[in-house]
């Protein structure tokens, strides 16, 4: 798990991870609102039918490796002697994803997708579920505003160093005869491409014939990350045309630093994607 972060309902601080591209929430710190032992709450919530119809449904629905078989010979012999279920006991006869288990006692405990630790908190006591959603409500918002102004202030970043790189190539690449005419745009589009290729691996034609069904261009489909390392692509190939170098060089060079600066941005192995082979 990664990403910790906490929300406070009603005093109580409430712990939520992203795992691994959606928020689970802390069963364990929704139960200390019931009592001091929540591995017992946790424990009784799942052992009646509602949670356990509820539980399959969701897991039916979001997970291709589900043990359908398993849960429904389980379920049968649950509804006919219903017995005390653990979390542990549920993810080892289901393979569900829906709820893990981390061990330790700082911020261990049972996390649950977002949907079924609602479920779990309206089972507990409805008039906290409310004020729960109202805080989580509040983090998503906080976050995707905070998303936004920092894509904004990249995208903006990106457009000035632009203007910078148009300059360089109209007064280094487009000769004075084709200034101001269709044709210098043609020389706009080639080093457009050439950072595309050096920043995403393909031009922007090649995006679009890709993605036919989705709307605007590449760039506007672009990280915050990645439109940080063009923005400074886009200063350095400016000084590269200066200084005379011909595209295929330049192309070799800028692809490097891409590849370099997302390593050092996302400080993961999966940024050699953008290497050019």
């Amino acid at each position: 798990m990664a990403s910790k972060k906490t929300i406070k309902v009603q005093d109580i601080e409430i712990s939520i991870f992203q795992h691994p591209d959606s928020d689970f929430i802390s069963l364990t710190d929704i139960a200390r609102q019931a009592s001091d032992e929540p591995r017992f709450v946790i424990r009784n919530w799942l052992s009646t039918q509602n949670t356990i119809n509820y539980l399959g449904a969701w897991e039916s629905l979001h997970n291709p490796n589900f043990n359908r078989a398993g849960f429904r010979t389980f379920r049968d012999d649950f509804f006919e002697k219903p017995f005390s279920l653990t979390p542990s006991k549920w993810l080892e006869l289901t393979a569900a994803i829906g709820m893990v288990t981390k061990a330790g006692k700082t911020g261990g405990g049972t996390f649950a997708h977002r949907d079924i630790a609602m479920n779990f908190c309206y089972w507990i006591n409805p008039v906290f579920q409310i004020y729960l959603i109202q805080e989580f409500q509040r983090l998503k918002d906080d976050e995707a505003e905070r998303l936004q102004l920092d894509w904004n202030l990249k995208r903006t970043l990106s457009k000035i160093n632009y203007r910078i790189h148009t300059d360089a190539v109209k007064n280094h690449l487009v000769p004075p005869r084709l200034q101001n005419t269709r044709q210098e745009n043609v020389f706009y589009a080639s080093e457009a491409d050439l950072l595309n290729l050096a920043m995403f691996g393909l031009t922007a034609k090649q995006w679009s014939e890709t993605n036919p069904t989705i709307r605007g261009n590449l760039r506007d489909h672009a990280s915050a990350e990645q439109l940080l390392v063009l923005a400074n692509l886009e200063n350095l190939n400016a000084e590269f045309i200066k200084q005379g170098l011909d595209p295929a060089l330049r192309l070799e060079r800028l692809n490097e630093i891409a590849i370099y600066q997302m390593q050092l941005l996302l400080d993961v192995p999966a940024a050699r994607q953008l290497e050019m082979g």
